[in-house]
């Protein structure tokens, strides 16, 4: 499979406080990585990285090839990156059709009909299309996420960055997010930041442990939550009683 993103070497540090050491992987469209760890261990400075909202201290992130070290953030959207945030925050008093129209229109740069064909298309993959003359701020915490997510699709991503998906939703919601976030896959690189571990599991095809901005670890979801690393990140196991 092609690379969609290259990520090598990637640092940023706050003073003492490093939020980013050394991380190094790769993803290919069709493909989800996911990624764990304890608060504070860097998950959401990665997607800033990623992003363009934070600048890193050294590292390489490529896009399809296309340095995106410098870029800055509204730049990194146009080329293909968006971000699903794990409190949606709509623009409440606009439809739903409306909130991703907008996505379409200034994360694609998509105008007339081609705008109104994305927005469609977005609307029926996340099941929304029967809430389109919905104010946004309506809908239930479930249609919310699905509304992030569309917006993403709208803005004609390459790369899917997650956060947080599933979050405070109940067991019967988090099985309909995982059978959306399952089918969009097929169509572009995701990356899924998420506390939920069967979730993950039932989609991701690697998942990625951060602990302290380091890469601790990276591979099939089972042998992920089976590790000794994770018990004692998590439970307090140490490494040597956990094996």
């Amino acid at each position: 499979m092609t690379r969609v993103l290259e990520v090598k070497g990637l640092r940023k540090a706050y003073g003492e406080i490093v939020v980013a050491d050394e991380i190094t992987f790769d993803l290919a469209c069709g493909e989800c990585l996911g990624v764990i760890g304890p608060n504070g261990a860097g998950k959401s400075s990665l997607f800033n990285l990623l992003t363009g909202v934070v600048a890193p201290d050294r590292g390489s992130i490529r896009l399809d090839g296309r340095e995106l070290v410098g870029v800055p953030a509204h730049r990194r959207a146009r080329l293909g990156i968006a971000r699903a945030f794990q409190i949606p925050q709509p623009f409440a008093h606009l439809s739903v059709r409306e909130n991703v129209l907008a996505a379409a229109t200034f994360g694609a740069g998509l105008h007339g009909e081609a705008a109104e064909a994305a927005s469609r298309e977005a609307l029926q993959r996340t099941g929304l299309a029967a809430h389109v003359a919905k104010p946004a701020g309506t809908l239930t915490l479930l249609d919310r996420k699905r509304l992030e997510l569309a917006k993403g699709i709208a803005s004609a991503p390459k790369l899917l960055l997650l956060d947080e998906v599933a979050g405070g939703l109940t067991e019967p919601e988090v099985q309909q997010i995982v059978a959306l976030v399952r089918e969009l896959k097929r169509s572009y690189a995701v990356i899924w930041i998420e506390h939920i571990a069967h979730a993950l599991k039932a989609v991701a095809d690697r998942v990625m442990v951060l602990h302290f901005g380091r890469k601790l670890l990276e591979d099939a979801p089972q042998a992920v939550l089976d590790s000794a690393v994770v018990r004692e990140i998590y439970m307090g196991i140490p490494a040597d009683a956990a094996a």
